[in-house]
């Protein structure tokens, strides 16, 4: 195998950056630049030499595997953060055979192969480094820490615990000490069905998904009622055209924004009307499936919400005529009220709130869910026969083996680690 390297810090300029190299000749190169090395997990202050030339004076530290990041043979060189200094250290590396420069995510990849990690640890690790959102960050440091793991291992052995009962009862019935009565069947039944109810609490939680790709909030009502100048107040930017002439947004207009450490897209959408222009017509369409998908509501019309659960808002408030708010309202905006845009974010976080995963709870992502919900179909077989029950066990547990990675193929592998930096 490769012994591979790559600057693991942050973009330089910067006070340090830390030069990794992993594999099986990793303390060769290392000893190639520094001279003898220090003892493990020991820093020490080294010249680095490519011959009679100084690169740099860096801390080294070594890390012998296979109880490393890795798994296998680490060294770390902890140099002065300038390009320059990089470029003459990576390019040292370069020229020193049996070693190249790693590509994005292969360090994790290693670690995974090597049982450091497994893929519900390296997902989360993955959306940690993505995370902009303390929501996200929580969520992810629940995955990278293992917390997912721990909960897909415990589920996948208590479905082992029922495999080898019904196993014992296929295989050894007519020994006299295990139990193959009707009555011990229905208990392994019942133990199958309280794991899919387990399970099932976990993945009817809000999904993970929310917290990184924001609540979807659909501004939405009739032409003029406002709906271009509340997403510009929310969004605290002119992302909209504004226009007393109706039908000014044809097209969906998304703005993301995060606001007390949630995210949210918001989303302008073409003004509901019975239209024969063609063009009109396709916003319109498009503004009822936003309407649909969308996880918040904000309805600006005075006609009901097409949604019972949207917020319904007395827009233009400070319109002649309009000072008084109509029964059904949650409150009244105005362009000229201060106030409006605090009102609206209020009622957007109280809803918020109950639609995201709670600290406490264990978030999965989709494919996870999915993973789950083959595993409690499994477990939900109605069958009366032991052999069926035996398969649909042994079912279930692939089905969670899949989350942590036992079965990945290469392709899965490629699409996760591509969204690493090179150095992780």
């Amino acid at each position: 195998m490769d012994t591979i390297f790559a600057t693991s810090s942050g973009r330089p300029p910067a006070a340090i950056a830390v030069i990794r190299i992993s594999g099986p000749r990793a303390f060769a190169a290392a000893e190639r630049l520094a001279g003898v090395l220090p003892e493990p997990r020991r820093a020490s202050l080294r010249a680095l030499r490519e011959g009679d030339t100084l690169l740099d004076r860096s801390l080294v530290l070594v890390f012998p595997g296979p109880a490393t990041a890795t798994g296998e043979d680490l060294v770390e060189f902890h140099c002065h953060g300038g390009r320059a200094v990089i470029a003459a250290v990576e390019a040292a590396l370069t020229r020193i055979e049996g070693l190249r420069l790693a590509v994005a995510g292969e360090f994790t990849r290693r670690a995974l192969a090597n049982g450091r990690i497994d893929l519900a640890e390296a997902e989360g690790l993955a959306d940690l480094l993505e995370a902009e959102t303390e929501g996200q960050r929580r969520a992810a440091l629940d995955a990278t820490e293992g917390r997912v793991s721990l909960a897909i291992r415990g589920w996948m052995d208590r479905a082992a615990m029922l495999s080898a009962r019904v196993e014992a009862m296929l295989d050894f019935a007519d020994e006299d000490d295990v139990d193959s009565d009707a009555a011990a069947f229905a208990a392994i039944r019942a133990g199958a069905t309280e794991l899919a109810a387990d399970i099932a609490t976990v993945i009817d939680a809000p999904p993970v998904e929310r917290l990184k790709d924001g609540l979807r909030v659909v501004i939405a009502g009739p032409p003029n009622s406002g709906k271009s100048t509340l997403l510009n107040l929310l969004g605290d930017r002119d992302a909209a055209i504004v226009s007393p002439i109706s039908g000014t947004t044809r097209d969906r207009i998304d703005v993301p924004v995060t606001r007390r450490g949630i995210a949210y897209v918001l989303t302008d959408t073409a003004g509901l009307v019975g239209t024969d222009d063609p063009i009109e017509a396709i916003g319109v369409a498009r503004a009822e499936d936003a309407i649909r998908l969308a996880d918040i509501v904000l309805w600006l019309g005075d006609a009901r919400p097409p949604r019972d659960d949207a917020i319904w808002v007395h827009a233009r408030a400070d319109v002649v005529g309009r000072e008084n708010v109509p029964a059904g309202r949650a409150f009244a905006v105005a362009q000229a009220d201060c106030g409006s845009g605090e009102r609206v974010w209020g009622a957007l976080h109280d809803r918020a709130i109950g639609m995201l995963p709670h600290d406490d709870a264990l978030a999965l992502k989709r494919e996870q869910r999915l993973r789950c919900a083959d595993a409690i179909a499994a477990l939900r077989d109605p069958t009366n026969d032991p052999l069926i029950l035996g398969e649909a066990l042994r079912q279930a547990r692939m089905a969670l083996a899949a989350i942590l990675g036992l079965d990945a193929t290469g392709e899965m592998l490629d699409a996760l680690f591509i969204r690493f930096c090179i150095g992780k």
